[in-house]
């Protein structure tokens, strides 16, 4: 059944239920405070002392998106075996957000910050880090109007 828009997409259906990436990306890691934890764990910040006081956040806040991030598979939680203090590191799933975070980055930097303040270089050779959309048979680098969305 179609909506206003002529959509077909399901009202009444979750983003995962209907398959919608974007939303169901969104509703797992969206909220401002969610990326912020995970820009520091990227940035190898592993202890709540130390993202407290790099992001200036409510303890309760900070406790509330690294126990969502642990239950959703995106960060693990491990006692440091010297002082018993947790550790928070990415897993896999994490990782695989890094793109998504470097990607913000750039648009940030181009649109809505007046300067870079810091920016991703790769470490081997010191050079400017980006992220692209590359076509996986041609190697080509896409804009958004080369590519369509299939399914």
């Amino acid at each position: 059944m179609e909506n206003e828009s002529g959509s077909s997409r399901q009202s009444g259906a979750g983003p995962v239920e209907r398959g919608d990436s974007v939303a169901a990306a969104v509703s797992e890691v969206g909220d401002r405070w969610t990326f912020l934890v995970l820009r520091e764990a990227f940035y190898g910040v592993q202890r709540f002392t130390d993202m407290h006081a790099n992001l200036g956040i409510a303890r309760n806040i900070l406790s509330n998106r690294l126990s969502r991030l642990v239950d959703r598979g995106i960060l693990t939680r491990q006692a440091d075996g010297t002082s018993q203090v947790p550790r928070y590191r990415l897993t896999a799933k994490g990782r695989d957000l890094y793109p998504v975070a470097l990607a913000l980055m750039q648009w940030a930097d181009r649109w809505v910050i007046d300067r870079n303040t810091t920016r991703p270089v790769h470490r081997e050779c010191g050079a400017p880090v980006e992220v692209v959309v590359r076509c996986r048979g041609c190697g080509s680098i896409l804009a958004a109007h080369e590519a369509s969305i299939e399914g």
